[in-house]
């Protein structure tokens, strides 16, 4: 199921796949509802992928199932050659550290600096670079040079935002996870920031799997994924050779 791919710099990576992934969760009710329904599909490495579909179809789960933060009942997800859904303990722990996740709510710790924020994620462990070094370099990368020192209650939500992508990459991950990381940002910073990802991208040679509801940030991606009721029900592929105001309509035309 995994195919292999060749990666930036001639590196042969392999593609995140999963296959006929399910996960079902109760309502209270003694119903169920299913959040991933018979999932499956193949992500390229170095690929920039957007999820979309109302909410509650389903786009979270399958992040957080790729990214090690839950586990479907049933199937498989690789991830450049690891079984994920076989982790467990300390390899899982292990997995998620090569994992980049950016959430819509930023959850930095108010009372820790843009650079202990960055920092947080390998403060317990050893690594074999200074990591007060690499925080200040990719503060500097998302544009806050200078406001290392700053605590988030000081900074805009589009700063706040910079400081969660700066920490995301702390570990260089192949991979990246954004759920609506644009959601609570205004159109003009939802820009800067999408702008700030796909340089990230480029320099970092990242896979990007990005959620959104909004047919405007879906359609900077290079391929659209639509879900709905946890199952997948359009796989797009969004060209580069056409306006973008082209590309937006044909992804808001989908509903």
């Amino acid at each position: 199921m995994t195919a292999t791919t060749h990666g930036a710099g001639g590196g042969t990576q392999r593609a995140r796949a999963t296959r006929r992934q399910q996960t079902l969760y109760g309502t209270g009710t003694g119903g169920q509802v299913t959040a991933a329904d018979n999932v499956t599909l193949t992500i390229e490495a170095g690929a920039f992928v957007a999820l979309t579909g109302a909410s509650g179809s389903g786009k979270s789960t399958l992040l957080h199932m790729i990214g090690a933060l839950e586990r479907p009942d049933t199937g498989v997800i690789i991830s450049n050659g690891t079984e994920v859904t076989a982790l467990r303990g300390a390899a899982q722990a292990d997995y998620r550290r090569t994992v980049g996740f950016v959430f819509q709510r930023y959850n930095l710790l108010p009372a820790l600096t843009a650079l202990d924020n960055v920092i947080a994620p390998v403060l317990p462990y050893r690594t074999g670079w200074d990591k007060r070094e690499r925080a200040r370099q990719l503060l500097a990368a998302v544009g806050l040079a200078g406001r290392e020192r700053s605590l988030p209650s000081r900074m805009s939500g589009g700063e706040q935002q910079r400081i969660a992508i700066a920490r995301a990459l702390i570990n260089t991950p192949a991979l990246l996870l954004a759920d609506e990381p644009t959601g609570n940002l205004d159109s003009a910073t939802a820009t800067d920031i999408l702008d700030l990802l796909a340089r990230l991208r480029a320099e970092h040679h990242m896979t990007i799997l990005l959620a959104s509801h909004d047919p405007q940030i879906a359609a900077r991606s290079e391929r659209l994924i639509r879900l709905r009721d946890g199952a997948v029900i359009d796989d797009i592929s969004l060209t580069r050779d056409r306006p973008v105001e082209d590309v937006i309509r044909q992804v808001s035309q989908l509903g």
